[in-house]
């Protein structure tokens, strides 16, 4: 492909826009950044509208924006799938997580893992939840690479230049650099900010696209007498739809329980000014998943525009394969100015929720690793400068994993994490409700979730997380993350009930009731 220079101008200016907006955060709401508590958490100090922005760029990702669309474009419906469980999820932030944040509140809690600690007051669970929460997020940071590197490659620039003999991906390392710079510099309050400036260009991004390009193709109706029946429906008709439906149930239900477990959702939570504000993004947030439900029929309009039959873009469907379906119908469809704001929305969509990411990584190394095994008696400016470093490393980490394998890999290891943070539930979100579970049996519980789910998605080649569960003689397709933590959760009531019954010596707990009511 050759370089657009209106599309790359336009793009260039919006993320040097947003380059500046990370590093001039440093100056808003000046507070001493040295501090966890204000470079990991903002001090806690975002209201509604912050929180919507930092929650929505957190949760709906570059790649997001891409694969979900491209799923549309090669499976047709089933790629639907990450709009209802979206939705459903809401609910469950709106019960649990205020409570959550209460209790974070009253007792200085940065991470899950904290809470975990001063509820049940055990280091070695506390260590389990931290060490999953870290391995989940390294292959989310890699998936954001990706679709920079997607975009990267819409705009016709060489992802590697030869440099002393060696292919350098120096656009990328450039954007890493950025986003290294002004995440160590200003923490939360610099995602927070380039948050709301990635909100207003996806929208406008989707807003324009799911009207200009369908009437460019006739209509709605015209897109979708172009698909095939078999695209348009969910379960298609056949001997398996029972089992199709109970595995595209369970991964909706698996899904929306993991995702605000994720670390950095949970660090957008926790930065909340209120409980209050938690509860009315529980309501607002829906809008993104309604942005989400528009911009995934672009998938279909992408299949009727025939994207993949045009010369100019194979080699980037040979590169990236269905992800180059919507950074090519933009090329396509719009101007080259406009393909430049699309494709800056796209980029800083990735910066924002890697940046968040790393942000939590960084609190929950230093939090439940540094201070907890390695040097206790830190003091606060030991604690922040730990943290920085562990967020940089962090994206080190994830840069090394984009540059050294196959983008697939990162594929299948998120789809592991989310299996993976899955098993946190019981410690963290049943925690909430109840501490009749022993600390131990939780241990035995997360260890047998976390064993039995790799096995599942490892004897599927890591190519699927749907499992083939034989029961009384039948296969029941079924998310591996919910068999997982069934079998967890049934390990810690077991253990618990034994360890309860041995151990009689009172356990520590740090929280009383009234901590929970924001």
């Amino acid at each position: 492909m050759t370089v657009n220079p209106v599309a790359l101008t336009v793009f260039l200016l919006l993320f040097a826009l947003v380059a500046c907006l990370g590093f001039v955060a440093t100056k808003w709401r000046k507070a001493d950044l040295h501090s966890v508590h204000e470079w990991g958490l903002g001090g806690r100090s975002f209201g509604t509208l912050i929180t919507w922005f930092l929650l929505g760029g957190d949760l709906y990702t570059a790649y997001t924006f891409i694969a979900v669309p491209a799923a549309m474009y090669g499976a047709g419906a089933t790629g639907f799938f990450a709009v209802p469980y979206t939705i459903l999820m809401y609910p469950l932030l709106f019960l649990c997580f205020p409570r959550l944040w209460a209790v974070a509140r009253k007792h200085n809690y940065v991470t899950a893992a904290d809470y975990v600690r001063g509820r049940f007051g055990n280091r070695h669970l506390a260590l389990a939840v931290a060490l999953t929460g870290l391995m989940a997020t390294v292959p989310y940071v890699a998936l954001q690479l990706v679709g920079m590197q997607v975009v990267i490659a819409a705009l016709g620039i060489p992802s590697s230049w030869a440099l002393g003999g060696f292919a350098v991906p120096v656009p990328l390392l450039i954007a890493f650099m950025v986003l290294a710079a002004y995440t160590y510099s200003s923490g939360l309050r610099g995602t927070a900010l380039t948050a709301v400036v990635k909100d207003v260009l996806i929208y406008v991004t989707v807003l324009t696209a799911i009207i200009v390009i369908p009437s460019q193709l006739g209509g709605y109706e015209k897109v979708f007498s172009t698909i095939d029946t078999k695209m348009l429906l969910l379960v298609p008709p056949s001997e398996t739809s029972a089992g199709q439906g109970i595995a595209y149930a369970s991964l909706a239900v698996g899904s929306l329980l993991a995702l605000f477990l994720y670390p950095h959702s949970l660090t957008g939570i926790l930065s909340s000014a209120s409980s209050s504000s938690i509860r009315k993004n529980a309501i607002l947030l829906p809008i993104y998943s309604l942005a989400l439900a528009l911009l995934a029929l672009l998938g279909y309009t992408a299949v009727a525009a025939n994207i993949k039959g045009m010369p100019e873009y194979a080699a980037g469907f040979t590169a990236f394969g269905n992800n180059f379906a919507i950074p090519a119908l933009f090329l396509h469809s719009f101007p080259g100015w406009f393909a430049g704001v699309a494709f800056a929305a796209i980029a800083i969509g990735a910066l924002v929720p890697a940046s968040i990411m790393a942000i939590a990584s960084g609190n929950l190394y230093t939090r439940n690793i540094y201070k907890e095994f390695i040097n206790p008696n830190c003091s606060e400016a030991q604690e922040g400068r730990a943290a920085k470093l562990a967020s940089l490393t962090m994206k080190l980490f994830a840069l090394g994993f984009v540059l050294l394998f196959q983008t697939s890999y990162a594929i299948q290891l998120q789809l592991l994490g989310g299996v993976w943070i899955c098993q946190t539930l019981p410690s963290v979100l049943i925690a909430l409700y109840t501490r009749a579970l022993h600390p131990v049996a939780l241990l035995a519980g997360w260890a047998t979730g976390m064993i039995s789910g790799t096995v599942m998605v490892y004897q599927l080649s890591l190519k699927s997380t749907t499992y083939p569960l034989d029961l009384f003689g039948y296969t029941v397709p079924c998310y591996a993350a919910i068999i997982a933590l069934i079998l967890n959760i049934a390990v810690a009531v077991i253990g618990s009930v034994i360890m309860n019954a041995i151990d009689k010596s009172p356990r520590l707990d740090q929280t009383v009731p009234s901590d929970y009511v924001g």
